[in-house]
């Protein structure tokens, strides 16, 4: 499979066996699949998107959002357990207003679950890890 480096926006290739085995970044060795969500902004958010065969599961929060600050360590501990099976991602909606606007996000937190570039669900509110896990896999039998 094909994921995008979210620091150098390097393509690099990932057998799909050895996706959950930490891969690093041929080009500038970052973690590429770590389990820890990632940082996206306006300036690499459409190449990382765009550029991963994995499902993306993108959290859009704000520093003021009390809501965001309680999901916050739940949506990690759903990545922890997802890891290499999907893409956590965060985007601050203040810092990335474009990017609010293009995905029509009205209230924080909002997740959604892209793949092939395309949003495939969508749900707004904070929730626990096993609520964003469950959600997750009711999306997936779509």
């Amino acid at each position: 499979m094909i994921i995008t480096c979210p620091h150098c926006l390097t393509k690099n290739r990932v057998p799909a066996e050895r996706a959950a085995q930490d891969p690093v970044c041929g080009h500038c060795k970052a973690g590429l699949l770590t389990g820890d969500p990632v940082v996206l902004t306006e300036a690499n958010f459409d190449a990382v998107i765009a550029g991963s065969e994995l499902p993306v599961v993108v959290d859009f929060w704000a520093a003021w959002c009390g809501p965001c600050r309680m999901m916050a360590p739940h949506f990690a501990q759903a990545a922890q357990q997802l890891k290499g099976q999907a893409l956590f991602v965060k985007v601050d909606s203040d810092a990335n207003p474009r990017l609010s606007q293009q995905w029509g996000i009205r209230s924080l937190p909002t997740l959604l679950l892209i793949r092939g570039g395309q949003e495939q669900g969508r749900i707004s509110g904070a929730m626990q890890a096993p609520q964003i896990l469950q959600w997750l896999m009711q999306q997936q039998r779509r």
